[in-house]
């Protein structure tokens, strides 16, 4: 059976009820905190901003789409891609410029450990490199989340440090080079 066609979209603010709705689910709320609790992945009401661009040219949100029958797109995951030298936070310390970051959301369980999330990095990835200036791509996920660690190097990512960031977050740092990329996925 063929899989469905993916395709990434540009978030908008009618999303923001279902990016909600998955900030909730247990398995985001663990890919975000070593101590999860109850509380939503994000707890503060910053998705309106995000979406509509309150930093534009610095960060974007894309929806991914699985095209099902009859042509009805189901919407399963959200990426964000950031410039991580310019976002205003400075989350990432002090960073070279021309690098992209990545964060990545499967939003229900149902649709995890499918290839879901390979082909929304690899689209991902595309969109990255389109620009010639970009040298890299940057991830960070939990230190202790070693399934996702494991996801990013099956892509081509290698790890360069764990950096602990302002609210106490252990997190591993992975890199994507230019060069890895053409390697790996050279028809992309």
């Amino acid at each position: 059976m063929d899989r469905p066609s993916m395709r990434l979209r540009q978030a908008a603010l009618t999303d923001v009820p279902l990016l909600e709705q998955w900030d909730e689910q247990p398995h985001v709320i663990a890919a975000t905190s070593d101590s999860p609790g109850h509380e939503p992945a994000r707890s503060d009401d910053s998705w309106p901003c995000e979406i509509s661009g309150c930093i534009p040219g610095v960060s974007e949100y894309w929806i991914a789409e699985l095209e099902e029958a009859g042509g009805h797109r189901r919407p399963i995951g959200v990426m964000q891609m950031v410039d991580p030298h310019l976002e205003p936070t400075h989350y990432w310390g002090e960073i070279e410029p021309n690098l992209r970051a990545l964060d990545i959301w499967i939003g229900d369980a149902s649709d995890l450990g499918q290839g879901h999330g390979q082909v929304m990095m690899r689209q991902a990835f595309t969109r990255c490199f389109a620009s010639p200036a970009v040298t890299a791509i940057i991830v960070d996920p939990l230190a202790s989340n070693l399934r996702a660690q494991e996801f990013y190097q099956r892509l081509g990512f290698r790890p360069t440090h764990t950096q602990t960031f302002d609210d106490g977050t252990d997190c591993q740092i992975l890199r994507l080079t230019r060069a890895d990329w053409r390697k790996r996925f050279p028809g992309d």
